[in-house]
């Protein structure tokens, strides 16, 4: 596998030891993450009362790439919109999604509603960590 790009929700679940995190730390550190679902990490560990000197060191020691998000990316992601608006794909999927298919690589997510009509959509193969079920 093309290093994998990792959606916030994998992060997360990574950092927090939920269901599925073992699936994440195995990509570990050859897996990607874009800006903008940094910015989604770092939100949620905020939110949570987590320093944002400590959200970044913790995302920091997995060792993966961060990408900047792109014209490129902008544009797949928007033009992704109204094939996504059903799925109710928020702007941090879809911008997810767009480095996964500029890569041309599987995205990782803890997200159970990206389903195989997604990845169709999407054009970019999808590994859920938990069970969808």
């Amino acid at each position: 596998m093309n290093e994998p790009v990792l959606d916030a929700s994998a992060v997360l679940a990574l950092l927090n030891g939920e269901t599925g995190h073992e699936r994440v730390a195995s990509v570990l550190p050859a897996a990607l993450i874009g800006t903008v679902n940094l910015t989604e990490v770092i939100s949620k560990l905020c939110e949570r009362g987590v320093p944002v000197e400590a959200a970044m060191q913790a995302v920091d020691s997995l060792g993966v790439e961060v990408v900047p998000y792109s014209q490129a990316h902008a544009l797949r992601a928007g033009a992704l919109r109204p094939l996504t608006k059903l799925f109710g794909l928020s702007l941090g999927d879809r911008a997810c999604l767009a480095l996964g298919w500029e890569r041309q690589t599987t995205v990782i997510t803890a997200e159970r509603h990206w389903d195989e009509r997604v990845e169709g959509v999407a054009e970019v193969p999808i590994s859920r960590i938990r069970n969808t079920t």
